[in-house]
Formats: C-alpha cells, sequence, structure tokens
C-alpha cells in the first residue's frame, strides 16, 4: 500500500462529527391535519419506531432528512458517520422486516453476474433498534432517486414518453429475468411506487441535508410520539438506471401455491381464480400496470355496481369483456371458479360484462405503432400462465428496440 493510500485510509476511518439540526423554527402541524404515517392504526397503538432527525444509530448512521413513509415502514436519508457517504434507512414497525430480510439474505448469494442484478435493489447494512425491550429491524441501503409513482407526479402529463417507458422496462424485465431464473423468487407486488431510480448525482443529497437544516420539516408529536413531513430530493443533473425493490411480499418461485396476492388492480386471472400460482403472475402485473405509466389510468378498476371500490366479481368481469371468456382448463383448476362461472365456462356472477377490448383501451397510439405495441401487452396479458412470455423473451420485443 502506498503512502497516498495509507493517508486515505487514516482520514476514511475518521468519524464524521453529528451535525446539530435546528431544534426550533419548524412548521407545526394543526392537530386536525392527519400527517402521513398518523394515519394508520398502527401508528396510533405505538407500533412505529419514534424516529427523530437528527437521532444516530449503533454510533454511525444519523438521520438527516424523511424521505418517505408505508404501511410497516418509515424511510429516512441518514449519513454514515464512520465511512463518510449516504444512506436510506428503513425502520420498520414493531414485529415487521423479518421476512423481507430473509429475502434480501437470499438475493446476496445470488449471481452478481447476471445482467439484471444491478437492477434489484440490495441491502448494506443490518440494524437492530430498541424501545421499551423491543426490537425494530432497520436495514441500511443505498439512496435512491424518486419511484415512478413519484415521476409520474412531477411530471405535468402524468405519463411516461415512449422513451422513458421503453427504457424503463428493457431494465425492469433484466431485473425479473434475475429475480426469476437466478433467485427463484416472485415479487407479486410490482407496482410504480417499487420501482426506483438510481441516484447517480450525489449532489442532491447533500442538498437535500442543507435544505433540512435551513428550513426544517414540518412536524407534530401524536401521542408523545414525532410525526415528520416528508422531503424530496432535488431534480438531479444525471439519472441512473432502473432498481426494484420491495421485497416483503416476495415468496419462492419453485413452490406453487394459491394464497392471495398482488395489489388488488393488478391482480392476475389466477390470483383471483385461486388456481397455483407461480412467476407468470408477475409478468401479468408489470403488463396491467403499464396502463397507469402509458395512459395515466388503471386499465382494470373492479369497481363493483353494488357501490363497493373493489371486488373480485367487478374485476373478473372486466376481463372477460377484455380477454373474451377464458379457457376451460383454467377454470377447472380455480378454487373460486364456481363463484363466477358455469361449468361450461360462461359467466355467472351478478354483475355485467362491461363492452371492452384492448385496442379501445389505447388513446395515444395509431397505426403499426399501436399494432406492435398490442403484440407487445399481449404477451403478457394472457389468462393461462402458461401462454405469457417470459422476462427474458420480453425483454426482447421489437416493441422496446422500435
Amino acid at each position: 500500500m502506498n503512502f497516498l493510500k495509507l493517508i486515505q485510509k487514516s482520514l476514511f476511518r475518521t468519524p464524521s462529527p453529528p451535525l446539530k439540526f435546528p431544534t426550533t423554527g419548524f412548521p407545526v402541524v394543526d392537530d386536525p391535519e392527519i400527517l402521513e404515517e398518523e394515519r394508520f392504526d398502527e401508528f396510533l397503538t405505538g407500533q412505529y419506531y419514534p424516529v427523530n432527525i437528527g437521532d444516530v444509530y449503533n454510533s454511525k448512521y444519523q438521520v438527516l432528512g424523511k424521505l418517505g413513509f408505508g404501511t410497516t415502514s418509515t424511510v429516512w436519508l441518514a449519513r454514515h458517520l464512520e465511512e463518510h457517504k449516504y444512506v436510506a434507512l428503513k425502520v420498520y414497525m414493531r414485529g415487521e422486516g423479518e421476512e423481507e430480510l430473509e429475502v434480501y439474505a437470499h438475493l446476496s448469494k445470488a449471481n452478481p453476474s447476471h445482467r439484471g442484478y444491478r437492477h434489484v435493489r440490495t441491502i448494506l447494512d443490518t440494524v437492530k433498534l430498541q424501545r421499551n425491550g423491543e426490537d425494530y429491524n432497520c436495514l441500511a441501503m443505498k439512496p435512491m432517486w424518486d419511484s415512478w409513482k413519484d415521476m409520474l407526479r412531477r411530471n405535468p402529463t402524468h405519463r411516461f414518453t415512449d422513451l422513458l417507458l421503453k427504457s424503463g422496462l428493457a431494465q425492469l424485465f433484466l431485473a425479473l429475468d434475475y429475480l426469476h431464473t437466478e433467485c427463484h423468487l416472485v415479487h407479486t407486488d410490482i407496482k410504480a411506487d417499487n420501482i426506483l431510480q438510481e441516484l447517480v448525482d450525489q449532489s442532491v443529497l447533500k442538498s437535500f441535508t442543507e435544505a433540512e437544516m435551513e428550513t426544517p420539516s414540518a412536524r407534530k408529536i401524536v401521542n408523545g410520539v414525532p410525526v415528520y413531513a416528508s422531503r424530496q430530493f432535488d431534480l438531479p443533473n444525471d439519472f441512473g438506471g432502473v432498481v426494484l425493490s420491495d421485497f416483503g411480499s416476495a415468496v419462492r418461485g419453485d413452490k406453487k401455491r394459491n394464497h392471495d396476492a398482488q395489489p388488488n388492480v393488478y391482480r392476475s386471472p389466477e390470483v383471483m381464480l385461486m388456481t397455483e400460482w407461480s412467476y407468470p403472475v408477475d409478468i401479468w402485473n408489470v403488463g396491467v400496470m403499464i396502463w397507469d405509466l402509458y395512459e395515466g389510468r388503471h386499465l382494470f378498476y373492479g369497481n363493483d355496481t353494488d357501490g363497493r371500490e373493489y371486488t373480485t366479481r367487478a374485476h373478473l368481469a372486466e376481463l372477460v369483456g377484455m380477454l373474451r371468456p377464458p379457457p376451460l382448463d383454467l377454470l377447472q383448476k380455480g378454487k373460486r371458479t364456481a363463484e363466477f362461472f358455469t361449468e361450461e365456462g360462461m359467466w355467472k356472477a351478478d354483475v355485467k360484462v362491461p363492452d371492452m377490448s384492448l385496442e379501445n383501451s389505447v388513446e395515444f397510439l395509431e397505426g403499426e405503432k399501436k399494432d406492435k405495441f398490442l403484440t407487445f401487452i399481449r404477451g403478457m396479458l394472457q389468462w393461462r400462465p402458461e401462454d405469457r412470455k417470459t422476462a427474458a423473451e420480453l425483454f426482447k420485443d421489437p416493441w422496446l428496440w422500435s
């Protein structure tokens, strides 16, 4: 080791002192306003860990600001004081996170030379936080920029351009090919919230921290516990690749299963009918999600005529209207088939099959471009799971590269 590297190594081991964040001067949210995770019963019953901006965990991770929240966790930007780098901390509520930790441990053992490896999120470290004798799981990960859902919100048209969609989907298919063939995992929860853009421009992390110091985030105290408003990253000068994240619902794909899964409007036929399912549910999921990105709306809604926002019968009726009746051999495998279809495969549920078609659902394309797009989509939206293309096959689809 030369002299310069010795100096660098010595400096690298010198921890940075924690920053001192303002304790006054921040906006206080009025009590009637519900702020972020405060909307969840689990927060009100004290199951979320009370993170404070400025906290230091394991004597090395200092919390710099809040990035987001979910039904089982909150996410924060932090600084590794010893290694002088930024990390994202995902702090689970009490009793959560073990299954996702196991998935990340499994992912760490898969083939890193696969092209999809860099498009699947990994973890840097795990931390155990304690409060009142209870353990809380915490993951340290590489910070990412916006999710696809955030990007839709930023865009005035609320739609992806052709170039952005095609490039993003190509990388997503690489991630799924890696997940399915190398890791033998089914994600089951593919949605715009869980697809992130890699952060290349590190200056946005510095500006995020400076903004928190100069204009502290709004917050409130509920039952003695702080709730912060999330802060958004600035627009970076450079964008990285697509990264698939959030594996809390992932399951092994080499074991057939028939339990309920997937976000409601993205649920595949085999999940709704309760036939055995595996990797192809992710392919269906992507095919349906594309409408959110490209058309600015869902392809299916599942709104029932009885006033309920979503039911399986209303969703299946839309599938029948869009794709015509399902093949009988698929129906014969379903544990719930008799609720919706006769033995001959005719629709019998008490909700009308709407007049729909894939062709009419595409508003922004015409002619040959529309035909190629629909051919691409039909490779994913097939009743039978075995009739859908694999992620590797979809990666090569002509529409993506036209």
